[in-house]
């Protein structure tokens, strides 16, 4: 007897393929959908739109603080809060003018190059953040993704910088203001330079709302690129930004 030949089995229908975003909505999606935003760098990791409006905010900022403060009076704060104040204090006053000379100096061109020293800081945050999720996770995240979501996660800090240049205009003591901390958005901000130790308030700055932001989102940014879980990304991204802080703030004693 001839057995009756098996139905053909079909297939499930392939699920469509997500939309392409286009800079502008992965901008948006950084802030209020972070997951579609890192999710798309799967299929294209371009990551200037961020650098560039990263780097527009900060020589914003940086502007507004040379007009309303001034590089020397920023220079001579740092100077007087670090331990070589009273050394400096005791050079003669052509030895003090060209020290300051100096100082600003190399101050500008940290604040009006600052689209170069993102792209640095960048690459070397994302080199060891890949490097860590590659060797220690397994994570299948590419280079070229890790960079992407350094830079997106980066985007919290413009409003940073927007509250920042609001600050200034509303009036601020010159002698007083910490380019290192210029709005209360972090506890650093609230202790007195005079009274509290620098280990104390280097570590207080980690405390920073936009800190904690961008960590949160470049967890996101892996767990979304990779199959590592969402919350050991954020804990592992979490704890070298705390070793790192500790080894700044340890350093930050001796100068």
């Amino acid at each position: 007897m001839a057995t009756a030949p098996l139905p053909p089995v079909s297939t499930p229908p392939t699920p469509p393929a997500a939309p392409a975003m286009s800079e502008g909505s992965r901008i948006v999606n950084t802030f209020i959908a972070p997951s579609k935003t890192f999710t798309d760098l799967r299929r294209s990791a371009a990551w200037w739109a961020p650098w560039i409006l990263i780097s527009v905010f900060s020589i914003a900022f940086m502007f507004t603080i040379s007009k309303q403060i001034g590089f020397e009076q920023i220079t001579r704060n740092q100077i007087a809060h670090s331990a070589r104040a009273d050394q400096f204090d005791k050079l003669p006053a052509d030895q003090q003018a060209k020290q300051v000379r100096f100082s600003v100096m190399i101050l500008q061109v940290i604040a009006f190059g600052n689209p170069a020293v993102v792209l640095l800081f960048s690459l070397i945050v994302t080199v060891i953040l890949w490097a860590t999720f590659k060797v220690g996770l397994a994570a299948d995240t590419t280079f070229g993704q890790a960079f992407a979501i350094g830079m997106y996660a980066g985007l919290p800090g413009i409003l940073g910088a927007i509250l920042g240049i609001i600050s200034l205009f509303a009036g601020v003591n010159p002698e007083g203001f910490d380019i290192n901390n210029p709005v209360a958005t972090n506890a650093a901000y609230f202790l007195d330079p005079e009274t509290t130790g620098k280990f104390v308030r280097s570590m207080a700055s980690a405390l920073d709302v936009f800190v904690i932001w961008s960590i949160v989102l470049i967890g996101i940014g892996y767990s979304c690129t990779s199959k590592v879980k969402r919350s050991t990304a954020i804990i592992v991204v979490a704890c070298l930004y705390l070793v790192w802080k500790l080894i700044a703030s340890g350093l930050a004693t001796l100068g």
